[in-house]
């Protein structure tokens, strides 16, 4: 009996270690691939929806074969194509690189007053200076205009992201409601995720959104989330493109090509 009861508690601790290995905690980010991968052209997906989803309520990113911008928000994903529409996409598709997380907002405030890209940074940045934290931000409300954008689907050779977003659909939005979601990411990211803001739209009536490249808000709510202690890399398989994909080189300014213009 004695060694029975002995097993049972080896076999109870190993089944928590492996819980808590494969389990993250609920205060860190997941983030699929890397940006770098994404930037050379490895649009593959590597985990379905459904997984991913496991790991966060809201995020962003985009699906395998670069087919639209992702915005997963209150544990809904929503999936703007090249066509500027929102789409629901089904939960076994695949993403090549997404970035979530279980967000539960600790600073609110009130936005009174017009405010664009560059006074949203500066302010969650006064909100939290710490420069070395990543912070997840949604921004809800109205907003005069915003620019978006999204990219087509892509065929395999896959080119890299650069030359797909040179003729890549550019949308404004005037006089709308809706969230901008987004992270601000440290600067030692580089490489793994978009160092500084990355963010995303989606319009409260669902026919409108994309990658953010530029706004004007009047009036709405900023909430951030800035508890993320950790940040949990999924890396796909040896066997795929990923593995084979050359991540030496230095692709930040193709990136911030990518990301600003």
């Amino acid at each position: 009996m004695k060694r029975k009861c002995v097993c049972v508690c080896v076999l109870l601790a190993v089944a928590f270690v492996l819980s808590a290995c494969t389990s993250p905690p609920s205060n860190g980010i997941t983030q699929v691939a890397t940006i770098d991968a994404l930037v050379a052209g490895v649009y593959d997906g590597h985990m379905s929806l459904k997984e991913l989803r496991q790991y966060g309520n809201f995020g962003i990113g985009t699906f395998e074969a670069l087919d639209g911008e992702m915005i997963l928000l209150d544990g809904d994903f929503y999936q703007v194509r090249a066509d500027g529409k929102v789409y629901h996409p089904d939960l076994a598709e695949r993403t090549p690189f997404a970035c979530v997380t279980k967000c539960v907002p600790d600073v609110r405030e009130a936005i009174g007053n017009t405010i664009d890209m560059k006074a949203m940074e500066a302010r969650i940045d006064a909100l939290v200076p710490q420069s070395n934290r990543f912070c997840a931000f949604i921004m809800h409300g109205e907003f005069r205009r915003v620019v978006t954008r999204s990219v087509p689907a892509q065929r395999k050779p896959y080119p890299p992201l650069a030359e797909v977003t040179k003729t890549q659909p550019v949308f404004t939005l005037s006089n709308v409601r809706g969230t901008l979601i987004g992270f601000r990411s440290p600067a030692f990211v580089k490489g793994l995720n978009v160092p500084g803001y990355h963010v995303h739209f989606l319009t409260d009536d669902h026919t409108g959104g994309g990658h953010v490249l530029e706004f004007e808000m009047t009036s709405g709510t900023l909430e951030l989330d800035t508890v993320h202690e950790w940040l949990h890399l999924y890396l796909p398989s040896v066997s795929s493109a990923f593995g084979a994909t050359d991540l030496t080189q230095d692709r930040s300014e193709d990136l911030e090509k990518v990301e600003k213009e």
